[in-house]
């Protein structure tokens, strides 16, 4: 039995391995996430937007005179009408309308646009007004020195954040919630796109051999369920070869790359935070919240944690959903017929990622913990609370329930795949499949 087991793997594993597109997508996820993540900067710096002109028709004369022009939006104060500046002035990118009472009603505020306003240079816009506003109020109180006491009472708070670990010899172990956030963002995509595409590839496989009539010749020296653990093997083990790929390639740019293009004040200044050091004795350059982002990415404990996390809940939660997707495969004849049989399996993987949202906010509150521990939901949900260093304990647990269920599903997935196999021309009904499930052999 296990040889025949093997060979099948073995089978579905050069199969897909040795294609072309195995190899460049293999390669290039890597580089297609890191360039998800840094195109937005780029753009945003690259970016060169003309200034906009918006003329300022001000009713109360408090306010106009006050806003600051810049590089996005340039501020023409003038004495007209309203309604006047608004037939006028249709060249300009937009008219502001400060009311009379707007020391008292806070929503006498308009502006008029000649083309679409981005949602930021609105809040730019009334963030000035907001200063000007609150400015003007403080002055009523008759406070000498007012624009000094505020300039000097302006505090920049920077906080490190660490992990309450005693352990004074080997100093303190910094954290960052902005890379954990972003990792838990990255893994949770991976691991949905992972379910869905490979699933899905599994289901694709053996509706192809069911129609070429591959599977009625295997089933003659083969047992269905040695088939179907095979494939789903066999194809797991794809998954496992990329996994392993993609933590040989984070390794080697975070414990090769990344401190070849560190500075030597930064590497110093991350030395000094993992042992404790304050932000006075850091570098005045340093940027705290920097220093603490790159030194998790270089921690390799943290490293290991994070991709050991993602073999185990990627094999884990494909061999669940693989058995799945196997057995809607076997029961209908065509890809179309398999789209409302396969319903039931995709919600619970959309599920999980709107659920992640929440747990990426709080990783620790009830929902995170509980959608963590449902096996059809922690490959994802959990893959967005490890890079939170959750306890080891939750962990273990959740994936020993993933895998009890896998070996579960596999088995009332078997009874579905040994009798659609052999049907053709009908499209079961769910009644029908659980009419199968209860089949004695």
């Amino acid at each position: 039995m296990k040889n025949k087991i093997l060979i099948i793997i073995g089978r579905e594993f050069n199969e897909r391995v040795r294609k072309k597109s195995f190899i460049i997508t293999t390669l290039l996820t890597p580089l297609l996430m890191i360039g998800l993540m840094l195109t937005p900067m780029l753009v945003m710096n690259i970016t060169d937007s003309e200034q906009k002109n918006i003329v300022v028709v001000d009713d109360s004369g408090i306010v106009a005179q006050k806003l600051q022009s810049n590089d996005e939006v340039g501020f023409e104060p003038l004495l007209v009408n309203i309604n006047d500046a608004r037939k006028q002035f249709t060249e300009h990118f937009a008219i502001l309308h400060i009311g009379e009472n707007i020391m008292t009603n806070h929503r006498d505020v308009r502006l008029y646009t000649n083309s679409s306003a981005s949602i930021g240079l609105e809040m730019s816009i009334a963030s000035q007004i907001e200063n000007i506003i609150e400015g003007e109020k403080l002055k009523r109180y008759n406070i000498e020195n007012l624009p000094q006491i505020l300039d000097e009472i302006e505090t920049d708070v920077t906080l490190q954040s660490f992990k309450n670990e005693v352990a004074p010899d080997e100093g303190e172990k910094s954290s960052s919630s902005i890379v954990a956030t972003v990792i838990a963002y990255i893994l949770s995509f991976i691991l949905y796109m992972f379910l869905l595409i490979y699933g899905a590839m599994v289901m694709q496989s053996v509706i192809e051999e069911k129609n070429n009539r591959v599977l009625e010749v295997m089933v003659s020296s083969v047992r269905p369920f040695q088939m179907m653990l095979g494939k789903i093997l066999g194809v797991a083990s794809v998954a496992v070869v990329q996994v392993v790929i993609w933590g040989v390639l984070v390794f080697g740019v975070a414990f090769f790359a990344i401190p070849l293009i560190i500075p030597d004040d930064m590497s110093n200044a991350m030395s000094m935070m993992q042992q404790g050091a304050s932000p006075e004795t850091l570098s005045a350059a340093a940027n705290v919240e920097l220093l603490q982002a790159v030194t998790a990415l270089t921690d390799p404990i943290y490293i290991s944690k994070i991709i050991i996390g993602l073999l185990l809940f990627v094999v884990g939660g494909f061999l669940l959903y693989a058995a799945m997707f196997a057995a809607v495969g076997s029961a209908v004849d065509n890809a179309q017929d398999a789209q409302q049989l396969q319903t039931p399996i995709t919600l619970p993987i959309i599920l999980a990622l709107i659920v992640m949202l929440s747990v990426i906010n709080d990783p620790t509150s009830n929902i995170a913990f509980w959608f963590s521990m449902i096996p059809f939901t922690s490959p994802i949900v959990m893959m967005a609370r490890i890079p939170y260093d959750i306890p080891i304990w939750e962990i273990a647990v959740s994936v020993t329930l993933l895998y009890a269920t896998f070996v579960a599903t596999v088995w009332l997935a078997s009874k579905i795949y040994r009798v659609g196999i052999l049907m053709h021309g009908k499209k079961p009904t769910f009644k029908e499949l659980w009419k199968w499930m209860r089949y004695k052999y």
